[in-house]
């Protein structure tokens, strides 16, 4: 009697070595199939049903990654997490069948299925607006990373203030490294974590516009925090962060990247920004500010509005350089949740107060959204958007999924 044939299993898996640890494909994922540790980002085979929902937001490419495998040999959870590279494909036997949906190959053939996905904005990302520049990304990696020489690293916030928050410019002498405003960059720390294995990129957003910190070099800018405990508010010390922090002018930094096709300013005029953001989620919103006003004589863009979030002003980033912007370049909204004698505001309550204007911007088909902080303020506003809408004849359960789809509402929560 002739054995039956071992079903074949396309098994998603994700590349230690290029994964950046951002989340993205975890917070995405709709059957809860992706998890991690301290080191690895995993798939659960038993869970995984081939939706490709998380493959277009993931920054680097890593989600991208499959291997055939017979189904009752399918890499469990526990030997992912050890890994420090895929595993190579292995020789399969000729007496076997590929199960229902896969196929025998390693499958470039669902692109079509993905870019669907990712033109439709599935998976809560959107696509990036009509008129944006075309990015690049992945020009290096890790085991080739572009070095970055400090040329500036400035305190922000106050000298008493709580929050130690650094402008850092990196400058990349000949190295070609072409971002976009809304662009991020990975960090490589260096030395090696508790395992004894090199620490995991960290990723920060470009803080610069297209042509530098400074126009015509090659350069750009980061907004740190020096990390000194984790949410909870436990000690913690941020490798990355704090690194950082610490460089001098003159020091080398490996940088990997650029990241990001999403999350990208439109270019076209007359196109809106309504940038909301707290803390370093300011950086993505300096760098397009900082675009339009370099191209304000060309007419690139329309109405810029801005709403940022810190504890008081000594903690906002970039403070004392935005109260000196003209109102009638950028109508600004600053909220302080910790001022002595001052009732707490935050960047939702000057939504609502601030509705019919927030409304009218919603209504233009030429308006594009950002958000960027903490992922805490990201169902405050999300509330805050019901209840303007709500007060001015929208309906934001419907414009959402529209804006989403056209490339106009944009959410990097960390």
């Amino acid at each position: 009697m002739t054995a039956a044939p071992a079903t074949i299993l396309r098994q998603h898996l994700i590349d230690p070595e290029i994964c950046i640890r951002c989340n993205t494909c975890e917070e995405t994922c709709p059957v809860d199939a992706i998890s991690h540790d301290s080191r690895n980002y995993v798939v659960d085979a038993a869970k995984c049903n081939l939706c490709y929902d998380c493959i277009s937001p993931c920054p680097t490419g890593s989600i991208d990654s499959w291997r055939n495998m017979p189904a009752d040999r399918a890499y469990p959870i526990a030997e992912q997490l050890l890994w420090d590279s895929l595993p190579a494909q292995i020789a399969l036997d000729q007496g076997t069948e590929v199960g229902a949906g896969d196929t025998a190959t390693d499958l470039p053939d669902d692109v079509e299925r993905i870019a669907a996905a990712s033109t439709a904005g599935q998976g809560g990302t959107a696509p990036p607006p009509w008129s944006a520049a075309h990015p690049y990304i992945n020009l290096y990696g890790i085991h080739a990373p572009a070095v970055a020489t400090v040329s500036g690293n400035f305190r922000l916030t106050a000298a008493d203030a709580s929050s130690d928050i650094r402008h850092i410019v990196l400058d990349f002498g000949n190295a070609s490294f072409p971002v976009l405003e809304g662009q991020t960059i990975g960090i490589l720390p260096p030395g090696l974590d508790a395992n004894g294995k090199p620490h995991h990129v960290r990723l920060y957003s470009v803080a610069s516009p297209r042509d530098g910190e400074r126009p015509k070099y090659n350069n750009l800018s980061l907004t740190v925090k020096r990390v000194t405990e984790d949410h909870e508010g436990k000690a913690a010390q941020g490798v990355a962060s704090n690194y950082l922090c610490d460089l001098k002018k003159g020091d080398k930094v490996n940088v990997v990247g650029p990241y990001g096709t999403s999350f990208l300013m439109p270019n076209h005029p007359g196109s809106n920004l309504l940038m909301i953001c707290t803390g370093t989620g300011s950086a993505p919103m300096r760098a397009m500010t900082e675009r339009r006003r370099r191209k304000a004589a060309a007419g690139e863009g329309g109405k810029l509005m801005l709403f940022f979030g810190a504890r008081s002003p000594g903690e906002l980033p970039y403070f004392g350089p935005l109260t000196k912007l003209p109102g009638e370049f950028i109508d600004m909204n600053l909220a302080f949740s910790r001022v002595p004698g001052e009732p707490k505001h935050y960047v939702q309550d000057l939504l609502r107060e601030r509705g019919a204007d927030v409304a009218r911007l919603l209504q233009d088909d030429n308006t594009y959204v950002y958000l960027c902080g903490l992922k805490g303020m990201e169902k405050g506003v999300e509330e805050a958007f019901t209840a303007l809408c709500q007060a001015n004849n929208l309906n934001w359960n419907a414009l959402r999924p529209q804006m989403l789809q056209q490339g106009r509402y944009h959410v990097e929560t960390y």
